[in-house]
């Protein structure tokens, strides 16, 4: 007789645009107990994948939900995407990153429901934020923030390394003002999460030092990259819930100038610039958000990906010259 089939551990890593989730679920990957399978479901609000990419690299079975459709009202790209990815890994642990500029109610509506009552075991909700954030009014007043605070089983104020004493401690007085009493409020900076707190059985320290970095091989469940055999220079866009994105991929054999992508994510217009690109001294991963680059040295892909976010519409022709002009092709190439 087969042993039954235990619901797979699961849980919401949640937090505004910028706030730094993937960075956390890249910390909770390089966690992983030996032996155990975990499985990412990502949702961006841009198109072509910036996050899977990178998630992919430590090992995780990743499965996409571009375009900020994981909180549309029907839910129905969430749960075939969600069937998928359980069905192909069958993963000991399910981290689920949904878009920063979504509603999670919905999220959790079907989590909870009962077609996945049995099947999914939901642990906290995390939710991450950026205690600079809390001084713009506009953040506290938009509904997709506090949709994620109220949802939110644990709280936890990242990026403190960047923060002013003043802003932690506002942090701290803005939680205790928030309902329930007595919901789990930490620090941390990086994104270093204790993965014991996935359970809720642990606390983070107040300040975490860096993980060495672990290079885990994954097997990897989802459908085959968008070929770019035949079309080397693929771009799209998305509008919706006051954003607009910008997404390329590019064929790996296209370099691109390190520099002159820097140049164009620091367009004070952009609230977001992502990349995973090859460049012209190697493999790098590019994230800059508020004005802080980040540049790592990355793995070799199957194509480069460069998404930007903006919260006024661009001219994404324009833009698309300049990414062209940094890989060095003419407007007839």
């Amino acid at each position: 007789m087969s042993d039954p089939v235990r619901p797979v551990p699961t849980n919401l890593i949640l937090g505004f645009l910028g706030v730094g989730k993937t960075t956390a679920i890249l910390d909770l990957l390089r966690q992983k107990p030996e032996g155990e399978v975990w499985a990412v479901l990502v949702n961006e609000f841009g198109e072509v994948g910036i996050d899977g990419a990178i998630l992919e690299t430590e090992g995780a079975v990743v499965r996409e939900i571009p375009g900020g459709c994981m909180c549309c009202v029907a839910g129905l790209p969430m749960q075939i995407g969600l069937n998928q990815l359980i069905a192909r890994a069958k993963p000991d642990r399910l981290l689920i990153e949904p878009t920063g500029l979504g509603h999670p109610s919905q999220i959790l509506d079907t989590l909870t429901g009962e077609y996945y009552q049995d099947v999914l075991k939901l642990g906290p909700v995390i939710t991450l934020v950026d205690p600079r954030k809390l001084e713009d009014p506009r953040v506290q007043d938009n509904v997709q923030f506090r949709d994620q605070v109220a949802a939110a089983d644990i709280l936890v104020a990242n990026k403190t390394d960047l923060c002013t004493d003043n802003q932690v401690h506002a942090f701290d007085q803005w939680a205790a003002r928030l309902a329930p009493e007595g919901r789990p409020v930490y620090h941390t900076n990086h994104g270093h999460l204790s993965v014991a707190l996935l359970d809720g059985t642990a606390a983070l320290p107040e300040v975490s030092e860096p993980h060495a970095h672990h290079h885990h091989h994954g097997k990897i469940a989802d459908s085959p990259p968008p070929s770019v055999d035949e079309n080397p220079w693929q771009w799209v866009t998305n509008r919706g819930q006051g954003h607009n994105s910008i997404g390329w991929r590019i064929h790996p054999e296209l370099m691109l100038d390190e520099n002159a992508i820097l140049a164009m994510a620091m367009d004070d217009r952009l609230l977001r610039f992502k990349a995973v690109i090859h460049t012209r001294d190697g493999w790098r991963v590019v994230n800059v958000v508020d004005g802080a680059v980040t540049i790592l040295p990355g793995e070799p892909r199957e194509l480069s990906r460069v998404e930007l976010i903006s919260a006024e519409a661009l001219d994404a022709s324009e833009m698309d010259q300049l990414l062209r002009a940094a890989a060095g092709l003419t407007d007839q190439d």
